[in-house]
């Protein structure tokens, strides 16, 4: 395996003996980590993507900060006149150096955490599984070890957190809310930089030049990635420490900020607030609980490293998937015990869905189908593919259990759990929703994509697969 300490010159010339291979990869692979060409369609929607989705951001954090967190009022005063681009803007919090200064400590110390702190809590507790663990194989056929330690540089982080606000008091544990948009400004710098070092580097010096497509589309390229698992060195892996590290991490802290600025500006933290702090501080935590079964999904399996994933780690998880608890600092909401109980009894309905459907088919992996689920042994279906390298390999696709139910359910349960993040804000403005609406497009459209996927690499196994599971997200609807 080629690792980007090797030479320049040797890499273009294993780039180059990879392209002489590139055709039987195709017919082997379909489109099995993603398209090896590019039709207008996907073009045009690649390049409204890279324009839009930063102003997106900016547009959202921005109605928040001049027009408390209402989206249609900047819209009305920018068509009525009494609002410009340029009037808007000049009232936009601009870059600092405070602000970069927080960022880079940030960054560096998740760094750190993530490089030099070995994983100590699996040898702690035996049901946690983490240290060096084997990833899928890729579609030219490598298998690649990670360090999985994010559950122990979250709790690290957050203690480091707490004893700061009760204890050291070093900063303001509304410091986060404090810099908001000064910080979207440096993370789009992170994420961009990021983006383009894992473009250049596709060429110059690739990890595993087998696992490179080029489809000679700069934007394409650009935007989904070239690299399949571009690293430096031999543990540091772009795609599980911007998946998992600067951004999920934050995700807790940025709530727990605007809980102490909720406290700030109103002396107390509304029900609503907690909820979505609980919510999807359970989130956070299955996500790193379970790091070692994350090496097993579509973003690690089939994405590869672009900007849709560097630049998406960067600003869209962590200035989006927070706009419920930026919301709640702009409109405290104090919720009524039956509502609140209602909400907490959905988001924990789509936890437990989301959470046990991929218990199950982890457990159906990890045992090679030898297992129980429901009570009963597993029914599933046999498949065969073929890697880059000419050789073949079996899967099984299970049908039991709430995979027999639909072949996406845990994505149902994300699903609910979404919503109920939505709910907790109650329904006086839109902006808390994005989310939801944003969540079923991307998962319908995951599923879509995935399936399509897997049509290519099983071929007639998958359609088998597909009759014998005929719903992807709704029994009975769809």
């Amino acid at each position: 395996m080629m690792t980007a300490t090797g030479t320049a010159a040797s890499n273009r010339r294993q780039t180059k003996d990879s392209n002489k291979t590139e055709g039987a990869g195709k017919q082997n692979l379909g489109q099995w980590g993603r398209a090896w060409e590019v039709d207008w369609f996907s073009l045009i929607s690649v390049i409204l993507l890279l324009s839009l989705a930063p102003f997106i951001v900016f547009f959202f954090i921005m109605a928040c900060d001049q027009y408390q967190c209402s989206v249609t009022q900047p819209l009305l005063d920018l068509y009525s006149g009494e609002a410009k681009l340029w009037s808007i803007w000049k009232l936009t919090p601009a870059f600092s150096w405070t602000a970069a200064k927080i960022y880079a400590v940030w960054v560096s110390f998740q760094v750190v955490l993530f490089m030099c702190v070995p994983d100590i809590i699996h040898k702690l507790l035996p049901v946690y599984v983490g240290g060096i663990q084997g990833g899928a194989r890729t579609p030219a056929g490598y298998i690649n070890k990670y360090e999985i330690n994010g559950l122990q540089s979250w709790i690290i982080t957050h203690i480091l957190w707490f004893a700061n606000a009760y204890h050291f008091h070093w900063f303001s544990p509304t410091i986060i809310i404090d810099n908001w948009i000064p910080l979207l400004w440096c993370a789009n710098i992170l994420g961009y930089t990021v983006a383009t070092l894992a473009f250049v580097k596709a060429y110059l010096f690739p990890t595993n030049a087998e696992d490179c497509k080029f489809t000679g589309n700069f934007f394409y390229d650009y935007m989904m990635g070239i690299e399949f698992n571009p690293r430096i060195g031999k543990w540091f892996d772009f795609k599980l420490f911007f998946n998992g590290r600067p951004g999920i991490v934050a995700w807790t802290l940025i709530n727990l900020s605007y809980a102490a600025k909720q406290q700030e500006l109103y002396g107390q933290v509304t029900n609503s607030m907690v909820l979505v702090n609980v919510l999807q501080a359970v989130y956070v935590l299955d996500f790193f609980w379970n790091e070692a079964w994350y090496l097993k999904t579509i973003d690690i399996c089939h994405d590869h490293f672009g900007w849709y994933l560097g630049w998406g780690d960067c600003v869209w998880l962590p200035f989006l998937y927070t706009l419920q608890g930026l919301y709640l600092v702009y409109h405290p909401v104090q919720l009524s015990t039956i509502y609140a109980s209602g909400v907490l009894l959905l988001g924990l309905f789509g936890y437990y869905l989301f959470r046990t459907t991929n218990h199950q088919k982890d457990l159906f992996r990890r045992t090679d189908g030898k297992c129980t689920i429901w009570g009963r042994k597993p029914a599933y279906v046999e498949c065969a593919y073929s890697s880059a390298d000419g050789h073949k390999h079996h899967s099984k696709l299970l049908i039991s259990g709430f995979w027999g139910v639909a072949r996406h359910l845990n994505y149902t349960g994300d699903l609910l759990g979404s919503l109920a993040y939505c709910l907790a804000c109650g329904a006086s403005y839109l902006l808390p929703y994005f989310y939801i609406v944003y969540m079923t497009i991307l998962l319908v459209h995951r599923c879509i994509r995935d399936e399509h996927r897997c049509h290519n690499k099983y071929g007639k196994d998958w359609i088998r697969y597909s009759n014998a599971v005929p719903y992807r997200l709704l029994p009975g609807i769809f």
